[in-house]
């Protein structure tokens, strides 16, 4: 089966009776996202039910957003506060990190249920009781029980904070793709490519969610935002940053681990080190950027976090980050966190093993790569 884009548009349009996809934005990334596809991913049987239902679900929910908008266009008079974004290389404990700040009950987060599906907006009374709860839940058991490893390498929850990237990939411009599949064209054009109006679609999401189901201060998270920050704050011209830092040869190996495990899902191609080169290039140049633009916006925005710190103390770690970025630090917010970080200690849903060396990787290569990143930021942990 060749995935079409015009084909996955018609089917979107006949599963939900909509044809209003909004901006032709999207457009140019779904194509891309496509050939890649087709020509580069090597998808297997499963990888391309896989895909073509990724897919599908992101043209079907763009769909959904936009007919709500046309329903109610006041939505867009919604103010989104902040927001305060986790960043820094993946395994360096963001996803920690950030569901700790989602247990800060001034702020809102996505969750991984209305992430999925946005629509119909949620509503403050229901929100805990909300059927695509239960929903995400199941996806969450069968995806576990198919692929055991999965929960021992990445906490999700389905009420539980989640990455930005299904909000991205309803723009087609993330590094999710990337992240399933190997897909280089697709992955090169989406490091160059115009990301302001993916923030500004990504923001109309923020704002549908917070209409019936406040609070609008919101913490958001995902590693691939350092791609594009100056992007970012177009769309968001108050955010604030809490960037975890982690040895990167502590870091890169568990990447390759995690990425190599998902991608045999959609594609039997498994060549370790071609994927090592490539992780250890987009990484280190995710890095770059993200320092180049804290160079130019100042400190200011900023808040370090050592993976050390956070593992052995992650109340006084996040109090801290508080202090340096003006945020408050209540006792109700200090409750709140030290009941999730003593429910969720770390390694308690297991371990897994990985070798840097298996990527063509040493130590000492990696390091050196990052020496700009290493000289600048206490990333030793």
């Amino acid at each position: 089966m060749t995935l079409s884009a015009d084909e996955l548009e018609d089917g979107a349009r006949a599963a939900t009776g909509l044809h209003d996809f909004g901006s032709s934005y999207y457009r140019e990334g779904l194509e891309r996202t496509v050939d890649a596809l087709n020509t580069e991913a090597e998808l297997s049987d499963m990888g391309r039910i896989i895909q073509h239902a990724t897919i599908s679900n992101a043209l079907i929910q763009r769909l959904k957003i936009e007919d709500t908008y046309s329903q109610h266009p006041e939505i867009d008079d919604e103010v989104v506060g902040g927001p305060v974004f986790v960043i820094g290389l993946p395994r360096t404990g963001t996803t920690a990190l950030s569901q700790l700040v989602a247990a800060d009950p001034q702020f809102r987060s996505l969750r991984t249920w209305e992430s999925q599906a946005p629509t119909p907006p949620p509503e403050a009374a229901t929100q805990h009781t909300d059927p695509r709860i239960a929903q995400a839940e199941e996806g969450l058991r069968m995806l576990n029980d198919m692929f055991p490893l999965m929960k021992t390498m990445h906490n999700s929850e389905a009420t539980a904070a989640t990455e930005c990237q299904d909000l991205m990939g309803m723009s087609f411009r993330t590094f999710h793709f990337d992240g399933v599949v190997r897909v280089p064209s697709y992955l090169a054009w989406l490091m160059q490519c115009d990301m302001r109006e993916t923030y500004l679609f990504h923001r109309r999401v923020l704002k549908l969610l917070q209409w019936h189901c406040p609070p609008t201060l919101w913490h958001l998270k995902t590693p691939v935002h350092m791609f594009a920050l100056d992007a970012l704050v177009e769309a968001y011209p108050n955010a604030k940053f809490l960037w975890s830092h982690r040895d990167p040869a502590k870091v890169i190996g568990s990447v390759c681990s995690l990425i190599r495990y998902v991608r045999s899902w959609s594609s039997d191609r498994d060549d370790p080190e071609e994927l090592g080169a490539e992780q250890l290039v987009s990484w280190a140049e995710g890095t770059r950027r993200a320092m180049d633009f804290r160079k130019h916006v100042g400190d200011e925005r900023f808040s370090d976090v050592a993976f050390t710190d956070l593992q052995h103390d992650p109340v006084r770690t996040l109090q801290a980050s508080y202090a340096s970025l003006g945020l408050t630090f209540s006792d109700a917010t200090a409750r709140s966190v030290e009941r999730w970080a003593g429910e969720h200690k770390p390694g308690a849903r297991g371990t897994h093993d990985y070798d840097l060396a298996d990527y063509g990787l040493t130590p000492e290569g990696v390091r050196e790569r990052f020496a700009d990143y290493l000289a600048t930021y206490d990333a030793s942990a």
